[in-house]
């Protein structure tokens, strides 16, 4: 992790406000993620947290409030764009390309670059470094991956469209135990290479473990702030999430 001191902001997020009908599923909230670190919003289902990330990658209209990213307000910008920009996100339930290879879907994570074949075929390498059951799997169908071998191809295909900031919902959900420590120590991995990360989990622990900024939402509202380790020593956030 690094040291959050020597980090500015890269995103800046302003009484961003979302709601369905006559419903708001987030309330205004105001957070910043600094480059080069990983950034947590934790809480329960139903809190607002997905919500807030199909706002920043401009899956969902905005009732009100500013996004900013290295310092350029896409508040307005379509989805396309923001990917273009850097902003990639991951989806929750990994939404992997079934009838195509594992190859053929990591290739699309790169198609709106526009730097060649040798850049393109670099990055595919590193992906599969960091996953080397992808690349055990290449050519076979990405339906018949396991579960956690479709997280790897959800996150490598993300870092195939070069991010400035990966975003994850709910990374570890439906996965078996020792899965969940493999992608999350593979998320510290990918942090340290620079890449900053904005990570949306119910996992509690396991987000605040590797967190160097956490943000704790409740039905629309950000209640708590910090560092991953104060949030983690919190008895509010061990009363609430971490039974005690």
């Amino acid at each position: 992790m690094t040291n959050s001191s020597e980090k500015t902001p890269l995103l800046q997020v302003e009484g961003l406000k979302v709601s369905f009908g006559h419903v708001d599923a987030v309330k205004g909230i105001d957070f910043e993620l600094r480059e080069g670190e990983i950034t947590t919003l934790v809480g329960a289902n139903g809190a607002g947290k997905s919500t807030t990330l199909l706002a920043l990658s401009g899956l969902v209209p905005k009732a009100a409030g500013r996004v900013r990213f290295a310092q350029q307000d896409i508040s307005a910008l379509a989805p396309h764009k923001i990917v273009a920009g850097g902003l990639v996100q991951v989806a929750e339930g990994r939404v992997t390309l079934t009838t195509l290879t594992v190859l053929e879907n990591l290739e699309l994570g790169a198609y709106s670059r526009r730097d060649g074949k040798a850049a393109r075929a670099q990055d595919l390498e590193k992906v599969f470094a960091l996953f080397p059951r992808l690349k055990e799997r290449a050519g076979g169908l990405a339906g018949n991956l396991s579960g956690g071998e479709q997280q790897m191809l959800a996150i490598g295909r993300a870092l195939m469209a070069r991010p400035r900031v990966l975003l994850l919902d709910e990374p570890s959900m439906g996965l078996a135990p020792i899965i969940v420590q493999e992608i999350f120590h593979t998320l510290r991995t990918i942090n340290q290479s620079g890449l900053t990360i904005f990570l949306v989990e119910q996992n509690v622990r396991q987000a605040l473990k590797i967190a160097d900024r956490a943000y704790v939402i409740e039905t629309g509202r950000i209640v708590l702030q910090g560092s991953g380790r104060e949030l983690l020593g919190n008895p509010k956030v061990q009363d609430a999430y971490l039974g005690g």
